[in-house]
């Protein structure tokens, strides 16, 4: 992730000062993430993953918050740019992740980019998923989807060699 995904989904964007993290699990991309901009907020839908993060970054400036991210607590305009890594097929059907599209752009400021990467449609991931939400995201769609969320300057691009796509769209 540190060395391949994350300079790839994130080269040439600007992350800004203000950075939402969207869905980070464990908070395996996080400090990578932290590292990046002044004000980090993740928002985790899992109480115990949430809790985990929270307790882990106490003594940061980054800021945890359980909740749902189809229906942020935040005011619109908030942050810079969010970041999404591998957390959208987690969201139960299409309408669930184009409801997450929306949020992100009312969060978001004016020229705020939103990036997101995730893995496609493949034997491998339907395997891990298989006690578990997995509702793929046809990157071919893709444009489309974050157009109709209000995007714009819009890329979506296959990581050559590898199974996962990355989005990169301003607001």
């Amino acid at each position: 992730m540190k060395r391949e995904i994350l300079p790839w989904v994130l080269a040439g964007v600007p992350l800004g000062e203000d950075l939402l993290e969207l869905g980070p699990g464990p908070g395996l991309t996080t400090d990578l993430l932290r590292a990046m901009v002044s004000h980090l907020t993740a928002v985790e839908i899992d109480f115990g993953l949430a809790s985990r993060l929270a307790g882990r970054l106490r003594n940061t400036d980054a800021r945890v918050i359980q909740g749902d991210a189809t229906a942020m607590p935040f005011a619109e305009s908030t942050f810079t740019s969010a970041a999404a890594f591998t957390m959208l097929h987690h969201l139960d059907g299409p309408a669930l992740q184009d409801r997450m599209f929306r949020e992100v752009h009312r969060v978001l400021r004016p020229g705020g980019t939103f990036a997101g990467t995730d893995g496609l449609n493949s034997r491998a991931m339907r395997l891990l998923h298989i006690a578990d939400v997995f509702t793929p995201i046809d990157p071919a769609a893709l444009q489309a989807r974050l157009e109709e969320a209000g995007f714009r300057e819009i890329s979506v691009d296959m990581k050559p060699g590898r199974f996962c796509f990355r989005a990169v769209a301003v607001k």
